[in-house]
């Protein structure tokens, strides 16, 4: 089933055309990455998903109306994110704050929070300040969040960076089980290796080009064929 769609579709950044006429279908279960030189649109596209940014042209539909509504969104990290004032706790059940008047958070909220506690292997922290974890800790926080707020699409803006090696390795295979449980999952990553790996389809934005199509297709396109001879990452 179709979860997502994009009909020629153009964004632009701070007056900046950034994505022209892109179209593209993301499917229930689908594991898309999205990879890109830095200003090729990455994260615009993903604010323009999540209609934080208005396309100028063409449209974004979802399959059904309440589909828009539930998206699990984890965003590049930021310092002032690091030092968030809360409790582990308090950070991952604001991932309901679209579904009820806050602070009221319903029983059946709190046990879906602390199963996604569980998933993640963090509910040893739950009553720990955000501030003083890892930051491979902060992010496994950061995507139980995220999956309080959706059943079946995660949108993930470089969800390792500024993460160790072995922090990074975690998080990405975190989010590989969670695909193969049935999660749909779009990931911005400049991991090249990862994406070819993990995904089934790529989309490779370019200034002036793009590519979408599946991993096999992107393997021996020019794009994908020079940067993984060049040993990209």
């Amino acid at each position: 089933m179709v979860r997502l769609k994009l009909n020629n579709i153009t964004l632009a950044y701070d007056g900046r055309v950034v994505i022209n006429n892109l179209s593209l279908k993301v499917d229930s279960g689908d594991y898309l990455c999205v990879v890109g030189e830095n200003g090729s649109g990455k994260s615009t596209l993903i604010k323009g998903i999540l209609g934080i940014v208005k396309p100028t042209g063409g449209s974004i539909a979802f399959c059904c109306p309440k589909h828009k509504r539930s998206i699990g969104y984890l965003p590049q990290q930021q310092s002032a994110q690091r030092d968030f004032p809360a409790s582990v706790k308090e950070v991952i059940l604001s991932g309901f704050a679209g579904k009820c008047r806050l602070p009221w958070y319903t029983k059946e909220m709190k046990q879906k929070a602390l199963e996604n506690m569980q998933l993640l292997k963090i509910e040893n922290l739950i009553n720990e300040p955000f501030s003083a974890l890892s930051g491979g800790q902060q992010q496994r926080v950061l995507l139980a969040r995220a999956l309080c707020a959706t059943e079946d699409l995660l949108l993930l803006d470089e969800p390792v960076n500024g993460l160790d090696p072995n922090a990074s390795k975690e998080m990405y295979s975190i989010i590989k089980e969670l695909n193969k449980s049935g999660m749909t999952v779009i990931m911005i990553t400049h991991d090249i290796n990862t994406a070819v790996n993990s995904a089934n389809k790529i989309l490779h934005l370019d200034r002036d080009n793009h590519f979408y199509g599946t991993t096999a297709e992107y393997l021996v396109s020019n794009f994908g064929s020079s940067l993984l001879k060049g040993g990209a990452k």
